[in-house]
Order: structure tokens, then C-alpha cells, then sequence
């Protein structure tokens, strides 16, 4: 953090973990992950994929609640004015670009919708989900950082969650803005975090779930 930042008293405290854990994943669809589609050759983003799935294993062992989102529409009538090509041409309900990548996936574990706007947040029922299993704290993974991570950390900031962004679980198309936006998150909302960090954390939920059960 620049010192200017910090003389004007940005990133003066730190998010404590809370009681509940819920993995929010954001739009680890087809169209970022797969060579196959115009957006879906970035290094940031393949490899976030791969920590996040180490994360989700450990987290749905744990028994931890796993929100999981992409994105789509019916026609461009009821689509915002993207300025992004391959959404106005490839985001419509049913076109593989849509499909949740297998690596992060796991239909009987978790909770995956659809959403139209940049935030998971955003006209979703995840606020449901979350209330009804008591999650206070939101461990946000997903892409592109600079754009639908970012609104997403925004709006649970926003709710009055405690937010954790493990910055090997987000991806982006540059490596600038990718970390420009966690070092900006993290003065405002977010406690940037890494994977590593979160499995221990998570794995030492799985251990006292373990414990309890004898």
C-alpha cells in the first residue's frame, strides 16, 4: 500500500473470520476457462481454477455452503449494454459457453444459478442462501477480478459481510489490473488472502466436524 494511502488511513484494520464460511464462485464458466471461446486463453484465470478446486475440496468436505454462478441471457432484449464482444455474441441460456467448468463443479454440493449483471449479488437469490445457512463470512473465487470479482466484493461488502479474497483463487485477463483491484479491495472491503490460507482454515473445520462426529 502506497503511503499516501496509508497516511489518509486506508487499510487501517483487519477483517476477523466469522462463524460461518460460505465459497462464492463466480463465473468459472466455459467461456473463461476454455481455449474453445474467444475469452478463454487467459493464464490468470486457468490457474485460479485449479486453486479453487483444491479450496472446494477441502470446503465441501468440510461442509462448508458453495454459491456458484455464471452467466447468461435469453436475448440480447434483456441484456445490458455490454461492451464486451463475446458476451453480446456467446452469453445466451444453453450455449456451452455457459456451462459451469467441471473442475469447480459438483452438482450435488452446490448451489449454481444464473445471474445478468456483474455482481453474484445482483437480482439473485444468494442473499437466501446465505441467510439460510447463517453465513456471516464470504470467501469470494472467481473472474475477472477487475470486473464481475470486484462488484461481487462490493455487494457483500455492501450486505455486511465479512469478505476474504484468496488472490490465487481470481483470475483476470492482465496482470495489472488483476492486482491493481486486490490492492485496491483490500485498503476498502476485503481481506486478501491465498488459497493455502484457506484450506488451513477450512481444513480445520473439516477436523473439529470430524471430532464431533466421534
Amino acid at each position: 500500500m502506497s503511503e499516501n494511502y496509508k497516511a489518509a488511513g486506508y487499510g487501517s484494520f483487519d477483517i476477523e473470520f466469522g462463524q460461518q464460511a460460505a465459497i462464492l464462485v463466480v463465473d468459472f464458466q466455459l467461456a473463461f476457462t476454455d481455449t474453445a471461446f474467444p475469452m478463454g486463453d487467459l493464464p490468470l484465470v486457468d490457474k485460479a481454477v485449479d486453486q479453487t478446486s483444491k479450496l472446494l475440496d477441502v470446503a465441501r468436505s468440510a461442509g462448508v455452503p458453495v454459491a456458484s454462478c455464471y452467466t447468461a441471457y435469453n436475448s440480447p432484449k434483456d441484456m445490458p449494454l455490454w461492451k464486451v464482444a463475446a458476451v453480446r455474441e456467446e452469453f445466451f441460456y444453453g450455449h456451452p459457453c455457459t456451462e459451469i467448468d467441471p473442475r469447480v463443479h459438483d452438482a450435488e454440493h452446490d448451489f449454481v444459478f444464473c445471474k445478468n449483471a456483474p455482481s453474484i449479488f445482483f437480482n439473485t437469490p444468494l442473499t437466501t442462501f446465505l441467510i439460510k445457512h447463517r453465513v456471516d463470512t464470504v470467501i469470494v473465487t472467481g473472474c475477472v477480478t477487475s470486473g464481475c470479482i470486484r462488484a461481487s466484493v462490493i455487494d457483500a461488502f455492501s450486505h455486511g459481510y465479512r469478505v476474504f479474497v484468496p488472490e490465487d483463487c481470481v483470475g483476470d485477463v492482465d496482470e495489472r489490473p488483476h492486482h491493481d483491484n486486490l490492492r485496491d479491495m483490500a485498503r476498502r472491503y476485503a481481506e486478501i488472502t491465498d488459497a493455502a490460507a484457506m484450506i488451513r482454515r477450512l481444513g480445520g473445520v473439516e477436523a473439529g466436524a470430524r471430532a464431533a462426529r466421534g
